[in-house]
């Protein structure tokens, strides 16, 4: 096919979050005709699933500049930068009002599913003639499932709907899918619409991040005003202080709190914690669910419980992309690119250097990964580094590289994060190779960083033997 022909196609776009909306708003504001499908019945549908749960960083870390100035130009006025939303509060707000600007609305499709991604009369395998070739989307919907061609795709769709076994191992554990209706992966609505569910009822809560320390808090305040109501936490890891926090050196202060409250939950006796615990199966004992596993220390069961929540991350689905030449991380499913500098077996402390275009392709030309998909299973990603991959992506399509390649990014930091060695024998280093913030920095701590140079990568510098410099967290 001519490739001005291809060109006539939009840009697909798989997601209606907040990534995808940056993603569309970009791409609209440059000229670029889009296409942007939404699984849900409406924009932000991952969101509403965890909607009462309310986010740590402040509005200000919550928007899109090319979004707000979509919605300006229709007489939006912000919220309070320093207060803290809700994910409904999110999309009330700020997705909803997005999707409705003229410029959106003609372009988003809600209810349509995309469900595998090739090229246009060759498969994977085929290398003659590809690039030539418009991409084309199997999209599922009501009244059936069609074909849609597109120049090229941005993938914002984003890993909740596929979330992580309770099996230690990666697979499910013996008995978790025979048990699947007592089983809530992600972040249930304890006090709210989910209430009867964990009322005077013992529920386990799995996992060491900040979905599971949201449950817990929750459970506990049930608890509090009825004791029949009891919680029991288990994580995988020994080492707690991701999920505890940096305290004051934290530049999210409601990160903090969050992390604060879960540690005081523990050490104040409300919660027992059986930390170090790999689950390999789930069976059911008089009417209640025996969790067995093993600690450091051999074997252990706990149990009985009546309810479990597994907030145990979640990972991409790859099914989306069997016929595209995608190019992954070997074990975190990442973007290549991006595995070294996000590994969570290295480092936990939320930073990574400034990335776009470059570092989102794949082998594939014209295919993107971005939002907390590119980052596979890794679990530290803030909405500030979807934005500014977007944005990077966005004018590359567009054919501005020199504004692509020039990438800006600047990420509040944890403060739980350094590193035990010097960087030319004296100052101690920041989190895992960067520098260390001096007292007195405008970014008082913030995580900068900026890729300027033309065609330059943010991984030139730092190759993937990265891994072998740990974070002591």
């Amino acid at each position: 096919m001519r490739k001005s022909a291809v060109k006539s196609f939009p840009v697909a776009i798989i997601g209606g979050g907040p990534v995808g909306l940056a993603a569309a708003a970009h791409l609209v504001s440059r000229g670029v005709p889009v296409k942007l499908y939404e699984a849900g019945s409406a924009v932000g549908a991952n969101i509403r699933d965890w909607g009462h749960v309310r986010i740590f960083t402040p509005w200000r870390y919550c928007v899109d500049a090319a979004s707000v100035a979509l919605l300006e130009r229709r007489g939006w006025k912000a919220p309070p930068a320093d207060t803290f939303p809700t994910g409904n509060d999110l999309v009330r707000n700020y997705l909803e009002p997005l999707s409705a600007t003229p410029e959106l609305a003609a372009v988003i499709e809600t209810d349509a599913r995309v469900t595998a991604i090739s090229r246009l009369g060759v498969d994977k395998v085929v290398s003659q003639g590809r690039e030539g070739q418009p991409f084309i989307l199997a999209v599922t919907t009501a009244t059936g499932t069609r074909r849609d061609l597109a120049r090229a795709v941005i993938d914002a769709s984003g890993t909740w709907a596929t979330p992580n076994p309770l099996g230690a191992s990666g697979i499910m554990a013996s008995g978790e899918r025979e048990h699947a209706d007592r089983i809530a992966y992600g972040i249930p609505d304890v006090l709210g619409r989910h209430h009867t569910i964990y009322a005077r009822q013992t529920t386990l809560v799995v996992g060491a991040g900040h979905s599971a320390a949201n449950a817990l808090l929750d459970l506990t305040l049930m608890a509090e005003a009825d004791p029949a109501t009891k919680v029991i936490w288990a994580t995988r890891r020994a080492n707690l202080v991701n999920i505890y926090g940096g305290g004051d050196a934290d530049q999210l202060p409601a990160r903090s709190e969050l992390g604060a409250g879960t540690r005081a939950l523990v050490e104040g006796g409300r919660v027992p914690l059986v930390a170090d615990f790999a689950i390999f199966a789930i069976r059911e004992e008089g009417g209640g669910l025996m969790i067995d596993g093993m600690t450091g220390d051999g074997p252990r069961t706990i149990g009985p419980v009546d309810r479990i929540i597994a907030a145990t991350g979640q990972r991409p689905d790859l099914s989306l992309t069997r016929e595209l030449r995608v190019d992954l991380d070997p074990w975190l499913e990442s973007t290549k690119a991006l595995g070294p500098l996000i590994d969570p077996n290295e480092h936990s402390c939320g930073s990574v250097p400034a990335h776009g275009h470059r570092e989102l392709a794949h082998l594939e030309p014209g295919f993107y990964t971005v939002g907390i998909k590119s980052y596979g299973r890794a679990p530290t990603f803030l909405m500030l580094t979807g934005y500014e991959q977007v944005r990077s992506v966005a004018a590359a399509l567009a054919g501005d590289l020199r504004e692509a390649d020039n990438v800006q990014l600047v990420l509040p930091g944890t403060g739980v994060c350094v590193t035990n060695f010097n960087v030319g024998g004296g100052e101690i280093a920041g989190c895992c190779g960067s520098p260390a913030p001096k007292r007195g920095d405008v970014s008082s701590g913030a995580i900068v960083w900026s890729r300027t140079k033309l065609g330059g990568s943010a991984t030139a510098e730092l190759p993937h033997k990265h891994r072998n410099r740990r974070c002591s967290c």
